[in-house]
């Protein structure tokens, strides 16, 4: 009588299976990646226009800013000026500066995501189109560990959280 070890025909030797894994076909993989780099390339133009656009804006809110200052100072030596209206326009200015002040805020954000859509699409070309390339050995940067590194949705008065 010849026994075979119980070992071989047991199920439980065996390697649990992993999860299915998809097979994307190479010219799908291509476009999402080709759409995911699109996307980040926007995200890199909208960012530098943001900040041209908040330069533009600091720029004309101080000189603004400078003349009213220069108004209130002409008007303290006036007593019979009422400067009730400029104070108010001050105030304005500066609530003006400090919604401005929304770009760090949107430029973390827009940088945060920038970076987590690069890690997608260089993830993607390595894990659909192998890890080397005549280039070389694929590097892929590691998305961030954080899921949003600002917190904030809104900006209200006295709320400003510069980091």
């Amino acid at each position: 009588m010849h026994d075979e070890p119980a070992h071989l025909d047991d199920p439980q030797d065996e390697a649990p299976p992993g999860p299915p894994r998809a097979e994307v076909p190479l010219i799908t993989a291509a476009d999402l990646q080709d759409s995911l780099m699109v996307a980040t390339n926007d995200l890199d133009r909208l960012q530098r226009l943001l900040s041209d656009a908040t330069e533009t804006l600091m720029g004309h809110f101080y000189g603004v800013s400078s003349q009213l200052t220069a108004l209130l100072r002409t008007a303290a030596q006036h007593p019979e000026i009422d400067t009730s209206g400029l104070q108010d326009a001050m105030q304005h200015m500066g609530g003006a500066v400090t919604a401005l002040q929304f770009q760090d805020m949107a430029s973390q954000l827009i940088h945060h995501t920038e970076r987590r859509l690069r890690s997608c699409a260089d993830r993607l070309a390595r894990d659909v189109m192998g890890d080397e390339d005549e280039d070389g050995v694929a590097v892929v940067e590691e998305a961030p560990l954080r899921p949003n590194p600002v917190t904030q949705d809104e900006m209200d008065a006295g709320s400003i959280e510069l980091f």
